[in-house]
């Protein structure tokens, strides 16, 4: 039961495509039609949909934009459906519209569920509706870490759960290198770093600065300076309030105010408001006594030594040259003394830190070795099973001889980690090479598929891989382009019924130029070019009865009217549906 389905897409100004509908249904479904007809573009434009990169070349010439859009049934509940909705989108009757433009000057945009999303969620989605396979994936299959990824993915969590634990390690071991690293390497940098901060702390210590001491010396120098005028103000105001004893017939302010308070004494009683200003002139009285001898206190303590007054200046130099070098007031100079001590207690720390981040290492060292054997052990077992089912689907796929197996192998390096008492180079994904070996027939030595393969068995090889996959970790679609190039004969056949049986458990889209593979198809869909060079709404049509067998004869011979051709087309369904 196919969980997913690709309707249909409709795709205008892409290519040589101008507008133009794909009707896809669930099983399998061959799209063919002359070379340059434009079949690649439905690849091309499913790959758009899947958030692949925009490129402005796609827009047809003479067009502002090309536009992509499809439209996927997706169950209730499936992660893609949760994740679309996350970003806003909304379900069409269970399906999910999906659109990608692309204009002329290279603006790229995305629209899910009626929803403008960035195209990153789309490559996202991409993971769990559909597997695109074309000739660049047969390419990226020759790299060796596309084949040690291809073997974890089929190992599952025998593989996910050591490499989570492995990787962990791996990301602190480098946190720890690299700090160590930076220690040791800017050793010589950190004890100049060091020598200034002691310099700068033994100069404020020499000093030692008091908070707020700058401003307390500050207002004692300004009064210093002007001892003189401030004697002689307070003494003249002391007299003004009290009188001068050297005038025994001035008038103060005091003596006044205690004549004016005697005259309502005597007439207080007789009116209470009367009454109420005698006592605030009283309060007057008591307050210009209590003034007047603060003066004369002021006057006697005022200190106008010019020794005190240089010893002042001298302290204020003092901390003026500190405050010139670590702070703007002795308030900032003690912060940065606290800040500095802090700082040159890590410096000195050093040493310590060195040798508490070498245990470290050195255990990380041990615990990545372990976790990477582990790591090594889950993928040899899954690599003989892997191994196996490849091999039994290249006998389904006309290479009944051929064996594949995986070469798993370690480089020896000196900085690297210990494995099975050997020192071994090490990465994030652990400490193995994998890679895939073929032996197309007995007798023959595996070699890797690169330098073993034919473009031919390279497809087959890809092919049964995908197979593989379908069993343990299936997606909802499968998308081939030419998954059968270099494949003629016998071995197309096997292609073509390798697909249908793919296809009985997920959807299958095939872009061929081999009638073997396209007989098996449920339905064929035929690309044309009108008289103008482009592909038009009419240009992609379900092929059925008289014009299947006539599409199936033009693949065959080039010729749609061959009675040869007709009847080996003929053959080729007949024996594609005994088959099914």
């Amino acid at each position: 039961m196919v969980c997913s389905v690709l309707e249909e897409m409709r795709i205008r100004s892409l290519g040589v495509i101008d507008d133009a509908v794909v009707e896809l249904s669930p099983g399998f479904t061959a799209v063919t039609g002359e070379t340059g007809a434009g079949k690649t573009m439905v690849v091309t434009s499913l790959g758009l949909l899947l958030g692949g990169r925009a490129d402005p070349a796609l827009v047809r010439i003479g067009a502002e934009k090309a536009v992509v859009e499809g439209r996927v049934t997706v169950p209730p509940g499936a992660a893609a459906v949760v994740r679309a909705e996350e970003a806003g989108a909304e379900l069409d009757d269970g399906a999910l519209l999906i659109s990608r433009t692309v204009s002329a000057e290279g603006r790229s945009r995305a629209h899910l569920g009626g929803r403008s999303v960035p195209v990153g969620l789309l490559a996202e989605l991409a993971d769990d509706l559909v597997a695109v396979h074309g000739q660049t994936d047969q390419q990226g299959l020759l790299k060796l870490s596309r084949q040690r990824q291809a073997l974890d993915r089929y190992a599952g969590d025998a593989v996910a759960v050591p490499l989570a634990k492995y990787g962990e390690a791996y990301r602190r071991l480098r946190a720890v290198a690299a700090e160590l690293e930076e220690i040791t390497t800017r050793a010589r940098e950190r004890a100049q770093e060091a020598d200034m901060l002691r310099y700068g702390l033994d100069e404020i210590a020499a000093v030692e600065p008091r908070p707020g001491e700058d401003v307390e010396l500050a207002e004692e120098a300004e009064r210093l300076g002007h001892a003189e005028a401030l004697s002689s103000a307070a003494t003249a105001a002391h007299a003004a309030l009290a009188g001068n004893p050297e005038d025994p017939e001035g008038i103060d302010a005091s003596t006044l105010v205690a004549g004016a308070h005697r005259a309502l004494e005597a007439v207080r009683s007789h009116d209470p408001a009367l009454s109420a200003l005698a006592d605030r002139i009283g309060e007057i009285g008591i307050l210009l006594g209590d003034v007047a001898g603060e003066l004369a206190g002021y006057a006697d303590d005022l200190d106008a030594d010019p020794l005190r007054l240089a010893a002042v200046e001298e302290r204020r130099a003092a901390l003026n040259a500190l405050t010139r070098k670590y702070g703007d007031d002795v308030a900032g100079v003690l912060a940065w003394a606290e800040r500095s001590a802090a700082r040159l207690t890590e410096l000195d720390g050093d040493d310590e830190r060195i040798e508490e981040l070498t245990a470290e290492r050195d255990a990380l060292r041990t615990e990545l070795g372990g976790l990477a054997q582990a790591l090594t052990d889950a993928r040899t077992e899954a690599a003989e099973r892997f191994a196996a089912a490849v091999t039994a689907e290249l006998a389904s796929l006309a290479m009944p001889h051929a064996r594949v197996s995986f070469d798993i192998r370690q480089t020896e390096d000196p900085e690297g980690v210990e494995v099975g008492g050997r020192t071994v180079a090490y990465g994030p994904s652990g400490v193995d090479e994998v890679e895939l070996l073929l032996a197309p027939h007995p007798g023959a030595p595996p070699r890797p598929i690169a330098k073993g393969a034919s473009g031919g068995e390279l497809s087959r090889v890809m092919l049964a891989v995908e197979v593989v996959f379908a069993g343990t970790d299936p997606v909802p679609t499968y998308l081939f382009d030419e998954v059968d190039a270099g494949v003629g004969g016998k071995a197309a056949v096997e292609i073509g019924r390798r697909l249908a049986k793919l296809a009985r458990t997920a959807q299958v889209v095939v872009v061929t130029h081999l009638p073997q593979v396209a007989a098996f198809a449920d339905r064929q869909l035929l690309v044309e070019k009108t008289n103008d060079g482009s592909v038009t709404r009419s240009g992609v049509k379900v092929l059925e009865g008289e014009e299947r067998i006539r599409e199936l004869s033009r693949m065959l011979a080039g010729q749609e009217d061959s009675e040869t051709a007709r009847a080996h087309a003929e053959e080729l369904l007949a024996t594609a549906r005994a088959d099914l």
